[in-house]
Order: C-alpha cells, then sequence, then structure tokens
C-alpha cells in the first residue's frame, strides 16, 4: 500500500511540474489567448487520448456478443490504417489553412458556401455529442468502481450533468488555466496505463483465469459477421474529431517554434526540411495530430489483445473493459486495490475534461458562424480571459438536455458523435485535393498529392456512411433526419432577417466584439462575404420557386458586396493586416445624426486643491 501511495504522489509531482504554465504575454495576443506545444496537446488532444476509455470497449461490443471477438484484429488494422490517412490529410492541410476553421474554411475556398453551411452544422453537432459521449463515458468508469455498470438511468443522468458542469467551470476561466489541469491529468494517465500494462502481462504469465464469458447472442451467418466487422470498425473509429478539433482551433496556438525544433535548428542544421514542417504554429499543431497516427492503433491493439485474453468487455462483472482490464492489471502490484480506484477516478475526470476540446472548438466555430449570419449576433461575447462565455454556456445548456433524453446511456448518444466526425473529414480530402491541382500546375507532388487526398477523401466518404449503415438499429436513420432538419433550419436562419450581414455589421462582430485580427480575421471577412453571397442566390432562387406559382416576390436587399479572390483578401499574413472591409468602409462614412456631428471639446481638468 505504502508503495502504490508513494508511487501516485512521484508521478502527480512529475505530471504538475512538467505542464505548462501561460505567460502573461501570450494570454491575450490580438484575443485570441494563446498557447503553446505543451498546452495545444492537452485542450486539443484530451478526446483523442481519451477514447482509450471507450473506442475499443465500443468495437469489442458489436463482436464478443456473437462470439467474433477473435477477429477483432481485422477492425484494428483498419483503425490504425484509417488513422494514418486522416492524420497525414490534417497534417498537410495545416500548412494550408493554418489561420482556423479546418474543413469549414476549406469548403469555403474550394467547394462551395452551401458545403461550407453544411459542414458548420455538422461540426456544432459533432461539438455537442463530443462532450456527451465524453462525460457519460466517465460515467461509465465511475460505476465501474462499485460494479454498477447496469445503475438506474436516472443515477447516470445525474453523474453525468455533474461532470459537465466542472468541465463547462473549468472552460470559462480560461485555456491557460484549462491545460495546466488537462496535461497533470494526461501525464499522469500515461505513466499509470504503463503500470497497468506491466500489471496485465505479469497476470497473463502467471495464468491469472479469465473472466466469466457468456455468449449472449447465436452465431451469426456470413453475411451477419461481416456486417458486425463493419460495425466494429465504425464504432472504433469515433475519435477522430481530434484532428478537426485542432485544424479548426489553430487559431489558439501561439505562432512560434517549440523548444525540440529550436534545438534542431541550431545543432541538426542538415534536417532542415523536417524542422521547418514543424516549425511555428502550423508545427505545434501537426505535432499534436503526429500523435494520432499511431495512438488510436497501438491502445486498441493494447485493449483488444487482453479483452480477448481475460473476456474483459463492457459490462462483464459489472465494469467498462478498461474497467477490468485496470482491476486485473493493478492486483498484481502492491496497494494495487489504491491504485485501480485512481486509475478510474482519473479515467473519470479525463473524460470530463475531453469536454473541453469540444468547448474549445465550439468557442471557434461559433464565432465565425454569428459573422456569417448563421447564428444571431447576440451569441458573441467575449470576456477578458479571450473566453466565448455565451458559447460554452449555451451548449452546456443543451448537453444536459441531451443527456436527459437519452436516459444517460453513452451507446445511445455515440451514433449522432461518430457520424458528424467523418463529413467534414471528407470534405477536407476533396478540398485539399482541389489546392493541390491548382497550386501544382504538373509533375510528381500534383499526381501522388491529388491520389492521396482523393483516397482520404473517399474513405472518410465511405466511414461516414459505413457509420450510418452500422449503427442503423441504434439511431442511424434518426441520424439522417436530425441531420436534414439542422441543415433545413440553418438555410432558414441564414435567409431571415436574421441572416442578413452588411460590411459594417461583420466589421464590428469581427474586430470589435470577437476582438480577432490579422489575417485570421481577413479570412472570416472574406467568409462572410461569400456566405452573403450564397444567401442572396438562395433568395433568388426561392423568388424563381414561386413565379412557378404565379407568385411574383421581389427581391427585398441589392446585391450583397462582392467578396472577391481569396488570395486577394489574404493579402498579408502579420497581425497589423488591414481589415478587409477598410476600403469599403472608407468609401461608405458613417451618417451624420440629426442636428450634425457632436462637437469635440477639451477634457476639463478639476483642480482638487
Amino acid at each position: 500500500m505504502l508503495f502504490s501511495i508513494a508511487f501516485l504522489i512521484v508521478i502527480a509531482y512529475l505530471a504538475f511540474k512538467a505542464a505548462p504554465v501561460e505567460k502573461q504575454e501570450n494570454a491575450n495576443v490580438h484575443g485570441a489567448g494563446q498557447i503553446g506545444l505543451l498546452a495545444a496537446i492537452a485542450l486539443f488532444g484530451v478526446d483523442y487520448f481519451t477514447s482509450y476509455f471507450y473506442a475499443t470497449g465500443e468495437m469489442m461490443s458489436a463482436l464478443h456478443p456473437y462470439g467474433l471477438q477473435k477477429y477483432a484484429w481485422i477492425a484494428v488494422v483498419v483503425i490504425a490504417f484509417a488513422n494514418a490517412v486522416f492524420g497525414f490529410l490534417y497534417m498537410y492541410s495545416l500548412g494550408v489553412f493554418n489561420e482556423g476553421g479546418g474543413s469549414y474554411t476549406a469548403s469555403m475556398r474550394y467547394l462551395a458556401p452551401g458545403l461550407s453551411l453544411v459542414v458548420a452544422v455538422v461540426l456544432l453537432q459533432d461539438y455537442i455529442f463530443t462532450i456527451v459521449v465524453s462525460s457519460l463515458s466517465g460515467v461509465d468508469q465511475l460505476l465501474s468502481l462499485t460494479n454498477s455498470y447496469n445503475i438506474d438511468w436516472l443515477v447516470r443522468v445525474a453523474l453525468g450533468a455533474g461532470l459537465v458542469t466542472i468541465t463547462w467551470w473549468l472552460t470559462i476561466r480560461g485555456r491557460g488555466e484549462s491545460a495546466r489541469v488537462v496535461f497533470t491529468m494526461l501525464g499522469i494517465f500515461v505513466l499509470m496505463t504503463i503500470l497497468m500494462a506491466i500489471g496485465l502481462f505479469m497476470a497473463k504469465g502467471r495464468g491469472t483465469p479469465a473472466l466469466p464469458y457468456e455468449q449472449v447472442g447465436d452465431a451469426p451467418s456470413l453475411g451477419m459477421a461481416l456486417y458486425h466487422m463493419l460495425t466494429a470498425s465504425m464504432k472504433g473509429l469515433v475519435a477522430l474529431s481530434g484532428l478537426e478539433a485542432m485544424s479548426n482551433g489553430i487559431q489558439f496556438v501561439i505562432n512560434e517554434d517549440f523548444a525540440l525544433v529550436k534545438w534542431g535548428k541550431k545543432y541538426l542544421p542538415r534536417l532542415h526540411g523536417l524542422w521547418e514542417y514543424y516549425s511555428g504554429k502550423s508545427g505545434i499543431g501537426r505535432m499534436v495530430q503526429t500523435s494520432f497516427l499511431f495512438y488510436g492503433g497501438i491502445t486498441t491493439a493494447f485493449l483488444t489483445y487482453f479483452a480477448i485474453h481475460f473476456n474483459a468487455f463492457d459490462g462483464t462483472a459489472g465494469r467498462s473493459l478498461v474497467g477490468n482490464l485496470a482491476f486485473i492489471g493493478f492486483q498484481q502490484i502492491p496497494g494495487g486495490v489504491i491504485l485501480y480506484w485512481a486509475y478510474q477516478i482519473l479515467a473519470v475526470a479525463l473524460l470530463a475534461a475531453a469536454s473541453m476540446t469540444a468547448f474549445q472548438d465550439l468557442q471557434a466555430t461559433e464565432w465565425r458562424d454569428v459573422a456569417m449570419g448563421e447564428i444571431p449576433e447576440i451569441i458573441v461575447y467575449r470576456d477578458k480571459r479571450g473566453t466565448f462565455t455565451r458559447s460554452v454556456t449555451i451548449a452546456y445548456v443543451v448537453v444536459i438536455l441531451i443527456t436527459f433524453l437519452i436516459r444517460g446511456k453513452t451507446a445511445l448518444g455515440i451514433p449522432y458523435y461518430g457520424i458528424g466526425v467523418f463529413m467534414p473529414i471528407m470534405v477536407m480530402g476533396f478540398a485539399v485535393r482541389r489546392h493541390i491541382l491548382s497550386t501544382y500546375p504538373s509533375g510528381a507532388k500534383r499526381s501522388w498529392g491529388s491520389l492521396g487526398a482523393t483516397l482520404a477523401g473517399t474513405l472518410s466518404a465511405i466511414v461516414f456512411v459505413g457509420q450510418i449503415v452500422g449503427k442503423w438499429t441504434e439511431g442511424g436513420w434518426v441520424v439522417l433526419i436530425s441531420f436534414s432538419i439542422l441543415v433545413l433550419v440553418a438555410n432558414l436562419i441564414l435567409i431571415s432577417p436574421v441572416g442578413q450581414r452588411e460590411p459594417k455589421q461583420i466589421h464590428r462582430i469581427v474586430r470589435e466584439k470577437a476582438r480577432v485580427q490579422g489575417a485570421m480575421a481577413s479570412i472570416v471577412e472574406w467568409q462572410s462575404l461569400k456566405m452573403q453571397e450564397y444567401r442572396y442566390s438562395v433568395l433568388v432562387l426561392v423568388a424563381h420557386f414561386f413565379e412557378l406559382f404565379g407568385i411574383r416576390r421581389p427581391i427585398r436587399f441589392e446585391p450583397p458586396v462582392p467578396a472577391g479572390d481569396y488570395d486577394r483578401a489574404l493579402h498579408v499574413d502579420h497581425p497589423e493586416a488591414p481589415s478587409l472591409l477598410q476600403q469599403y468602409l472608407d468609401g461608405h462614412p458613417k451618417e451624420p445624426k440629426l442636428g450634425g456631428a457632436p462637437k469635440e471639446t477639451e477634457p476639463v481638468i478639476i483642480n482638487m486643491e
């Protein structure tokens, strides 16, 4: 017992000392609240890293009830391959779309504004359900402590709401403090997982018996077996939202080299290409995404191997899959009971903290949506710490409601979460393909680059459809309905008076209310103008539709200000970049009020002596 307590104290101290501390000069750089590499790993990687606690369990739940768990390696290979393909796609895209926005920006620039609107809707759904799934997975781990995995649903809802409340409170306190807390927990998680792995190998060597196993369903036919394998692969690919999270939130990353790159440039200059690839804020994002290339495959293979060996699955012995393996592994170590409890409590905290990734991306997405007219302007409010508190609070309320509606069951939330991940990845793949074809007129880069982007886009489209088919009985069909309704509502809001945005209003939202400057602000201004062009085209289409029935409805507004070419909008890349709308604003000064402009007076100085 003394060993386990001492071990916990040491690893907690080491993780805390390694955690990033936000520098005052980076706390609010141009309103963005900039973070470095370690903080980026914590905030944008925690969702992906904590998929360890539920992705393999979901995958195995599609196989072991039918006695197919021995074929899980096929699903593991599929997952590892998909992780690598999508990881390389997003690492490349950070060099192209390095001012944030992810597939949102990519689709607007290279595909179509209407598709960008669809991506915006899917991303909002994805982020909301990321919070739901992460918090309820934390509940699963918490209930595993008392073997109460199948407890009453009202208890699950209450516990889930409590975890989301803690996450919401941490998020609104600012990115710097959130990153330090999450990084500390991730450090403890890594060291404890290594110790658990040692314990599992010891248990295998000692011949520890497997848990009792009972096959729930009948042996399936070949066709049904293939269907279950498809479902297992799709369920194991639920955490790739971390790729889009980093791409979307790159605007919050500090634009400087991290320590390893600085060292490499100084002492290993012959690897210049490598250091340039990982240089600046794009390099920080790429370093975070590099870990995604291998993490999913390695952890899924590790958990699958021991789950099969010990018959440890979700619900077995009243615990989750990871809970069962942790119970077995830590039992082999002195004071293992304390380590098991600490590990499960840490899992609860980490899964709750994974919601921070979604909260961060909700902030990065919603102020853009407001500028473009997809969300009412009242949503935009940024406090002195750089946090969009209204976005976070609204999401918090919606999550609580959804948690209640799905009765606190993690499995009921995963179809909505998993499906929403791959549509943006598909869009990013085809947008990168268009970029490569327009950038390189010929040569190997054009050929191989377009082939790779096409592969990524096509694979994500297959997974997107496979998610719906594989989860059809679990709510996949409902996702199609909810998706269609959300897209329709988004278009209705856009063409309503609430969705109209004039240049002065766009400038106010981006530069004054969101307090964003530089090239990132110019991109959003350009996107807003493009979305207003799309809005006008939809209004014209609606008017023409009614004319088919003899109803003539004139367009109420003049055509919007043309957005122009993207490259001209982003003609400079430095913090002092002038607003894209400045030329228009200079040519349209504010109209004088009744009685003329107010007279300017000298400030009054009062002598208190």
